[in-house]
């Protein structure tokens, strides 16, 4: 008999409108689950369920029932502000700090009925792709906990993955949904830059981090993205130029139906290849091959691309990285700081402003290039990642050789963020010791519908929704 984790999103949206379940008992079911389970994953920081309860309970009395989320249970991960409820955002320095106001994507999530059961666990600052925080436990992947989730929503991965929440939010400047999406088997949307109001990236710097949706079906994490776009109170198009979802919204519709022929290239050079040498696992280049070979059958039009190379791009995207640290509030040499972090902010501050505008300029004129080269292109294909799931404590505690590492793992992703591109990544194979393995789709700018529509092609063929980690 399923269990409401066995439930899609979808379906358990479905339950909750149809009253064949109510909020209250959702909550107290994915509650209990992270009350057993999540100990030994590292998936929340903090586990709000007296508040999560009473929410449930508001929803289900007071909040009509037309609402998208109205009851759905999901997580805030833990670099967002929620009023009352502590923001540790992975660091040892804010323990204590608990805001007085929500931001705005909080605000959005509870306007469409959804009830947030906590925080889940992210690296310092969000700074790294891998979540091993000093502040608390790693986050731990639910394939096997001895190897890390990916960062920086690697708790909302984990959570999603496990069965401890049917969807979550995240962010993503340089691959922080993608990377934890596609190490724990999971559907990740990161957006055009201006897609989500309540994360649109315009304000960041250099445009890069966005809000994005982690779930296990591309109709969920489409569905999800949805809800992201209409914001708290008010419609995307009134401010960033986008239409407005309707009441199914156009990226959930475009999840279930099959797309046009579309024409798709297939490349596996990526923008760190000037800087590191960097070597794709050869069960992530079969599983590229196969997606290949699928989407041909499909009926698309499939071909090998190539990146043209740029050996201004890494030192560029360093220096925007190391100034996006020179704004946390603390003395660099502080030991509440974490050895990278403080690297980082030292970093950051001792660039120059001409360093920095050189690095901004290098980056936009990166971002032209990128478009360009693919304008003929519907969709790029690429890995996910380079190689499998990383081993907890595999990065080195050097800053020079950690960021090296990093981009070994994951140099498909910034790249995106740089060009303000929508992707997805689909998790669509898995390695020869059952570990999940995916692809990542670049879209058009804002090609979203093309790349989940694409998504939901393959998910039908591949099955992907029927597997489930050990701890299930």
């Amino acid at each position: 008999m399923a269990q409401l984790h066995d439930l899609t999103a979808l379906e358990l949206a479905a339950a909750l409108k149809a009253g064949d379940t109510d909020p209250a008992s959702a909550a107290e079911h994915y509650l209990a689950r992270v009350d057993r389970l999540d100990g030994g994953l590292g998936a929340f920081v903090t586990v709000t369920a007296e508040a999560a309860l009473e929410r449930a309970r508001h929803v289900r009395d007071r909040v009509p029932r037309t609402v998208p989320m109205w009851g759905v249970p999901f997580a805030d991960k833990d670099l967002t502000r929620r009023a009352g409820v502590p923001a540790r955002f992975g660091s040892r320095l804010m323990a204590a700090f608990v805001p007085a106001t929500s931001d705005e994507i909080v605000e959005t999530l509870d306007a469409a009925g959804g009830v947030s059961l906590g925080k889940t666990s992210t690296p310092e600052f969000g700074l790294p792709s891998y979540t091993e925080p000093l502040a608390g436990s790693p986050a731990r992947n639910p394939w096997d906990p001895s190897l890390g989730a990916g960062g920086s929503s690697g708790g909302a991965a984990v959570a999603v993955a496990a069965g401890l929440l049917p969807v979550a939010p995240g962010s993503d400047g340089g691959g922080s949904i993608r990377i934890p999406a596609a190490a724990c088997g999971l559907v990740g949307i990161k957006p055009s830059r201006g897609r989500v109001p309540a994360g649109s990236g315009l304000t960041s710097l250099a445009g890069l981090a966005v809000a994005g949706p982690i779930a296990r079906t591309v109709a969920d994490a489409a569905w999800l993205l949805d809800v992201m776009m209409r914001g708290a109170g008010r419609q995307p198009e009134h401010h960033y130029g986008v239409r407005a979802p309707g009441p199914e919204g156009p990226y959930r519709a475009a999840a279930l139906a099959d797309p046009p022929r579309l024409r798709i290239g297939v490349m596996t050079t990526s923008a760190w290849d000037d800087a590191y040498e960097i070597v794709v696992d050869p069960e992530a280049l079969k599983v590229l091959g196969d997606t290949a070979r699928s989407l041909d059958a499909l009926g698309h039009d499939v071909a090998e691309v190539a990146l043209t190379g740029s050996t201004d791009y890494a030192p560029a995207f360093r220096t925007v990285w190391q100034a996006s640290a020179a704004a946390i509030p603390a003395d660099p040499e502080n030991e509440l700081l974490e050895p990278l972090t403080r690297w980082l902010i030292g970093q950051g501050r001792a660039l120059g402003a001409r360093r920095l505008v050189d690095a901004l300029a290098a980056l936009k004129d990166y971002e032209r290039s990128f478009i360009a080269q693919f304008a003929g292109y519907d969709a790029i294909l690429t890995p996910a990642l380079a190689m499998t799931p990383r081993p907890l404590g595999w990065y080195s505690d050097d800053p020079e050789q950690n960021f090296e590492q990093q981009c070994q793992y994951t140099p498909y992703t910034s790249m995106v963020n740089v060009a303000g591109l929508p992707a997805v990544v689909l998790p669509v194979g898995q390695s020869s010791e059952g570990l999940p393995l995916g692809v990542q789709l670049i879209g058009r700018p804002g090609g979203e519908e093309s790349l989940v529509a694409l998504g939901g092609q393959l998910e039908r063929l591949i099955g992907w929704p029927r597997r489930h980690p050990p701890c299930w």
